[in-house]
């Protein structure tokens, strides 16, 4: 699989698959083909989790050219990845958890032996081997995968998903998190996704066959509590000439922005990050923020230590609002050491939309006709 490194062929891609494609989304997309036979699916994730199209510029797209009943599936999955960041905006303290775990988390043998790809499950052996040369899995691929880490391999649960924000493309810390938590049966207690044999061999058109699972597991339990809470989000009228984004945030031009002297995409190194990103994934990210880099003529990609220094001289900054997640925590963590004053930019579709991530997605669903006319 190639994944594109620009704004225009993202959108290329998308309207590729709009023409061709999306008719058949809601009876093909749960089948995975293998690596090469990607368009039963969009494979947009990639450049959606940074933003480089945002959803909702994917939802008018389709909307454009089809009823909403005709592409309803498609709408909805789309819109997950936006219900997930409202999610975890409303319950930060569940992020913070999940990176202090990690840290307590011993690797094993039997960890070790799992990300080598050399279990005795071949469809979990040949999935690690893809997520590793590929940088992506199939939606229903990583349910599997993730059922399988947790209740056939009896692994912990964070760790699969550290795996999995360390090779995917499409990684962030919403989605990533909260779908091994639901898996696990924590985000919604008691309900969890259990693989079962019969379900992998039909879906990947019995490419695996006779396969051995813990079929009957129970959900985990974990006894901490996430009340709902506000996001803490400062908005502040700076009159500042200096405008911050950061990875998770690149498609500036659909935002309304004022002019700006100066214009930073601050990209933190590896070192900086408590979850590492493959060499490929840091390549990757680092194509398309020189991309975007290169279509405007004041933006500059800096460092952590850049940044750093830059907070010297600046101290009042707009800053496009990058949601829960390692870009936020460093941002604050130098704000609070600098005493600097942050306008959050955040963009009108997530503030909307977030109000409906209070509850599950059902109810987020239930109102996804709101945030079409809203947006459209």
């Amino acid at each position: 699989m190639i994944f594109k490194t620009t704004r225009e062929e993202a959108l290329q891609d998308l309207e590729n698959y709009i023409n061709n494609e999306i008719v058949n989304y809601s009876t093909q997309r749960n089948f995975d083909f293998g690596p090469s036979k990607r368009k039963n699916v969009s494979c947009l994730s990639p450049y959606i989790s940074h933003r480089l199209i945002t959803e909702y510029e994917v939802a008018k797209k389709v909307l454009n050219q089809f009823p909403y009943q005709k592409v309803e599936k498609y709408i909805q999955e789309i819109f997950w990845r936006v219900y997930w960041k409202g999610w975890l905006e409303l319950r930060p303290q569940v992020w913070t958890d999940f990176t202090e775990d990690l840290i307590g988390i011993e690797e094993n043998k039997n960890y070790q032996i799992a990300v080598a790809g050399k279990t005795e499950i071949k469809c979990f052996n040949d999935w690690v081997n893809e997520l590793k040369e590929n940088n992506y899995l199939h939606n229903h691929t990583r349910m599997w995968f993730a059922s399988i880490w947790i209740f056939t391999l009896n692994l912990p649960w964070q760790k699969g998903a550290e795996l999995f924000m360390k090779h995917l493309f499409d990684g962030d810390a919403a989605s990533n998190t909260l779908s091994w938590r639901w898996v696990a049966g924590l985000q919604t207690k008691g309900k969890h996704y259990v693989a079962q044999g019969w379900n992998i061999s039909k879906f990947t058109n019995n490419k695996y066959k006779d396969i051995s699972l813990n079929e009957d597991a129970i959900p985990l339990v974990d006894k901490r509590e996430y009340k709902l809470s506000s996001p803490e989000i400062n908005k502040e009228d700076l009159e500042s000439k200096t405008l911050v984004f950061s990875e998770s945030e690149l498609n500036i031009e659909t935002l309304n922005l004022k002019d700006y002297q100066n214009i930073y995409c601050v990209f933190l190194n590896n070192e900086k990050r408590k979850i590492k990103f493959d060499e490929k994934v840091i390549n990757f990210k680092k194509k398309i923020i020189e991309d975007q880099a290169n279509r405007f003529s004041n933006i500059k990609i800096i460092d952590e230590i850049n940044f750093d220094k830059l907070t010297n001289e600046i101290k009042d900054l707009d800053v496009i609002y990058p949601s829960i997640g390692e870009n936020l925590s460093f941002l604050k963590s130098i704000k609070k050491k600098k005493n600097l004053n942050y306008n959050f930019i955040v963009r009108e579709g997530d503030e909307f939309c977030w109000q409906f991530s209070n509850k599950g997605y059902f109810n987020f669903k239930s109102n996804i006709p709101k945030i079409i006319q809203k947006i459209t």
